[in-house]
């Protein structure tokens, strides 16, 4: 939960619909609907990143486990198993590592960007407060993150602009009667709201997902999860200057202020760059992990190349969420995930005890 504690804008709202925000447990028992009733919150239809990190944090707590918050400043192999030293300095040993870390380390900073200091430049999040960003914004992307931005930068009065690569924005969900037919919605769309029509279907099946050609399941993921914003945010960026088509191709600090120069040879003059540019799975950026142990996995452009179980090539050591979309396909990426990640793990634990 930290990152979305941490690192979300106020004003935030969850793109995914409500029955894909519930995390699972065994008996579906601490659904966002029992956190609600429990709170005394009432729901809403677009749920707000407060209430999903209360409601995270009211489920760790309905499972009574013993959570060690210290942080984990190395994983290292030791022999059959591994050395783990936390940040105070305590040595941990373990069979088995299941890593769960998130996307935060993944941040993709396009090249152009490299150069700008964290005051004239940040990733959308990182945690800052939008509105102390300046009076003239550029957000960097054309998915919800860009896009909902954008808004909220709009609405606390900001001059904000966005600038996409794509020719036009999409939209997700633009086709409703396909989804109010009833029994044959069901059999077109998932519960899970992961991709179109008919892939979504498809991506809701991990382990058919696991099957498929690399090829074709990259092709899939990449549709699946491509940049596309929710509907309820056209009117909220009504007013809101879009420039689509186009990609900036140098940015440099002047007097204060951040240049951009765009491929038509436009110009901007911002106090800020905001990049929802994306994430991009690298587990050598997860600083905890020893070197070596990271070019022991077997890995398939930065993300594990995972097994049932979601084991990897060193015995012991797993990854889940994000690090194994690229196998399981883009279900992983999501909290409605949660559900199959955890079955597929205690599974292959169980069975492999010994």
């Amino acid at each position: 939960m930290n990152f979305w504690a941490n690192g979300m804008p106020a004003g935030m709202l969850l793109r995914s619909p409500r029955e894909a925000s519930t995390i699972s447990d065994p008996r579906s028992a601490f659904t966002l609907e029992a956190y609600e009733a429990a709170s005394g919150t009432k729901p809403a239809k677009r749920v707000a990143w407060e209430t999903f990190v209360a409601y995270g944090k009211w489920f760790q707590k309905q499972l009574d486990c013993n959570l060690d918050q210290r942080s984990v400043s190395e994983v290292r192999r030791n022999g059959s198993g591994f050395k783990l030293t936390l940040a105070d300095g305590a040595v941990i040993g373990s069979r088995r590592v299941v890593v769960a870390a998130g996307i935060g380390p993944f941040r993709n900073t396009p090249d152009v960007f490299s150069n700008l200091s964290p005051k004239s430049a940040s990733h959308c999040y990182e945690g800052r407060k939008l509105c102390e960003l300046g009076k003239r914004v550029a957000v960097i992307g054309a998915g919800q993150s860009a896009l909902e931005s954008a808004a909220i930068l709009h609405e606390t009065g900001t001059d904000a602009e966005v600038i996409a690569r794509i020719q036009t924005l999409r939209w997700i969900g633009m086709h409703k009667r396909l989804h109010q037919l009833g029994p044959i919605s069901k059999a077109l769309y998932s519960k899970h709201d992961v991709g179109p029509i008919g892939i979504s279907r498809l991506v809701a099946y991990p382990n058919v997902m696991y099957h498929v050609p690399m090829g074709l399941k990259d092709r899939i993921r990449t549709r699946a999860v491509r940049s596309a914003g929710a509907p309820w945010l056209m009117p909220r960026l009504r007013d809101v200057k879009i420039s689509t088509g186009r990609t900036v191709v140098l940015a440099n600090e002047v007097d204060g202020e951040v240049r951009l120069l765009l491929d038509d040879d436009t110009e901007r003059r911002v106090d800020h760059v905001l990049m929802a540019t994306g994430y991009r799975v690298n587990i050598a950026k997860y600083r905890f992990l020893a070197p070596e142990l990271v070019r022991e996995v077997r890995q398939l452009d930065g993300y594990p190349d995972v097994t049932a179980g979601f084991a990897t090539s060193v015995p012991g050591l797993h990854f889940i969420g994000a690090t194994a979309a690229r196998k399981f396909g883009p279900l992983m990426y999501f909290v409605t995930g949660t559900e199959f990640a955890s079955r597929e793990l205690a599974s292959w634990i169980r069975r492999n005890r010994n």
